[in-house]
């Protein structure tokens, strides 16, 4: 896609664009039997995804470390398609003990899984480990999705070879990885508080996403298993993601403000 059709959202051979919702490109297409995970998907690009995966018929496991926001995420979703099947577990990213938690307790319920999308993250914070002594960016962001999506592998397996319909993972990413540390992913320094910066520490978080997604997606296809990975970077918008830094994302949006687009439009990139 060339700068020019970015800006004008002008459709491409598919017949959409950039200015194209996930409304519009998932038209005509029933999700109805399919189960989609979406983690963070109660607020911003992640509670979008997860109302129009509804909205096709999807059963939509929202998994969030704020289970009243998901539940009130979940409220409005039934509000607007009452006979949608939706459902709200807790996740703690950060956290490797919920993450294990979390699957245990999804893989309890016997429920196939045929899409899983990283969608949650923190971006900009300032310095913090979390509870596993791990930066809270690359704990977050990596660590904890990286741990989730090797979890469920097996279930993800399983249910494309009993269904025949190929599974997916989402990995969201950024193209900030590629404003990471000039020698990458400083594995043996993700703790140093000394050298932290809070943006190219995002971005190594993000470099790791697409590391993780090419790999994984190079193992499943040795393997034949009937998974595909992909990571995306979904574009420029104003989300709660932006918190840590709202005053500098706004005045890059007043000079790239041709560029951003709504949540609507940035969701057709993960229902593709």
């Amino acid at each position: 896609m060339g700068i020019l059709s970015l800006i004008t959202g002008k459709p491409g051979a598919s017949g959409f664009g950039s200015g194209s919702t996930a409304e519009q490109v998932t038209e005509g297409i029933s999700a109805a039997g399919l189960t989609v995970l979406v983690t963070g998907g109660s607020s911003g690009i992640g509670l979008e995804t997860s109302r129009v995966f509804a909205l096709r018929g999807a059963h939509v496991i929202i998994a969030a470390r704020n289970t009243e926001a998901a539940s009130e995420a979940r409220k409005r979703i039934m509000e607007i398609h009452p006979v949608a099947r939706v459902d709200v577990l807790k996740l703690d990213l950060s956290s490797l003990k919920s993450v294990r938690a979390f699957a245990d307790q999804f893989n309890s319920m016997n429920l196939p899984l045929n899409i899983l999308i990283n969608n949650a993250g923190v971006m900009f914070c300032p310095f913090q480990l979390s509870e596993d002594e791990v930066e809270m960016q690359f704990a977050t962001n990596h660590l904890g999705h990286f741990l989730l999506t090797n979890l469920l592998l097996d279930n993800m397996k399983t249910t494309a070879k009993s269904t025949g319909i190929e599974g997916r993972i989402v990995n969201l990413s950024s193209v900030a990885h590629l404003h990471t540390y000039p020698k990458g992913i400083l594995f043996d320094q993700l703790n140093d508080k000394k050298i932290y910066n809070d943006k190219m520490a995002y971005g190594q978080s993000k470099l790791a996403n697409i590391l993780h997604a090419k790999e994984l997606s190079r193992r499943l296809k040795e393997e034949g298993a009937n998974i595909t990975v992909n990571c995306v970077h979904p574009g420029l918008i104003m989300t709660n993601l932006m918190r840590h830094s709202f005053a500098l994302m706004k005045a890059i949006q007043v000079v790239t403000y041709l560029f951003w687009k709504n949540v609507s439009q940035e969701r057709q990139l993960l229902a593709t």
